[in-house]
């Protein structure tokens, strides 16, 4: 699939924008019109500082890249965890944050962060630690965090159960493209699959993170409901991914599976070509 239309950045924070003909007009006065919902979940809430590329040692600024960086991965970890279409997990604020390097290994971070649940508008101060160890990246980085289970009081399995039964007894599969559109919009049906897609995408996010990455959802450029003979939902699913230090929207593409029993299980995760028509987003300040 060709895309055609020029992305728009999201002041610092996350892409949005359909790769539709006429995008390309959706520009930062579009951005005004996104729903509370949508700029949550993409994480648009999250505040960076300007930060040199000397990695800091002891003491973080909060709203500094190292900190910052490190808060983020805790959030992919959560939602690869606990996500569903109904829970969905977000970072609001880095309290504090501590970094000291583990002999040759790696380096570790300790955080004092606030993790909002989107959807239930929940809010929790949770701890979490992250370590990056050092060398080959088929590394990833490890995360031990708080269950902060508060956020997971939220009974969602009634939700969920309906959700299930209405697409797995359905006679045609879902397809669905451009969540969010041009204007930041999501259809209310379409929003649980916009969330499982986050989710899933969680998996990728987690496993590039480093030292040196900042992911966000961009957008679900395509999803599609796949037949299957067992008990959960299959989709395909094509996302973009924005990497805010280098700026560069990431297309990936997903293989997964969902049940209310079984969660969200990513089977396959494959990075596509880079989109040569697709245009990089503006820097912002």
């Amino acid at each position: 699939m060709g895309f055609r239309s020029i992305f728009v950045l999201a002041v610092l924070m996350g892409v949005r924008g359909s790769p539709t003909p006429g995008a390309a007009s959706a520009d930062v006065a579009a951005h005004s019109k996104m729903t509370p919902e949508t700029a949550e979940e993409t994480g648009q809430n999250l505040v960076l500082g300007v930060e040199d590329n000397v990695m800091a040692t002891g003491e973080l600024k909060p709203n500094h890249y190292p900190a910052q960086r490190a808060a983020k991965v805790v959030q992919h970890y959560l939602n690869t965890r606990y996500g569903s279409p109904y829970r969905l997990f977000g970072l609001q604020r880095v309290h504090s944050g501590n970094a000291e390097d583990v002999a040759d290994s790696g380096r570790k971070y300790q955080l004092e962060i606030s993790v909002q649940e989107i959807i239930s508008n929940m809010t929790q101060k949770c701890s979490a630690e992250v370590f990056f160890p050092r060398g080959e990246k088929s590394l990833l980085a490890q995360v031990k965090a708080s269950p902060c289970e508060e956020l997971l009081n939220n009974d969602t399995k009634a939700q969920e159960e309906a959700l299930y039964q209405q697409y797995k007894n359905n006679q045609s599969l879902l397809s669905a493209q451009y969540l969010p559109d041009s204007y930041g919009h999501i259809e209310p049906d379409m929003k649980p699959f916009w969330h499982l897609a986050i989710v899933a995408s969680s998996s990728i996010m987690l496993n590039e993170s480093t030292q040196d990455t900042l992911y966000n959802m961009a957008q679900v450029a395509n999803i599609t409901q796949l037949a299957t003979e067992n008990e959960q939902l299959k989709f395909q699913c094509h996302v973009l991914l924005h990497e805010l230090v280098s700026q560069e929207i990431l297309h990936w593409k997903l293989l997964f599976t969902w049940s209310p029993a079984g969660g969200v299980n990513v089977l396959e995760m494959e990075q596509l070509p880079h989109c040569h028509d697709c245009e990089k987003p503006p820097t912002t300040n």
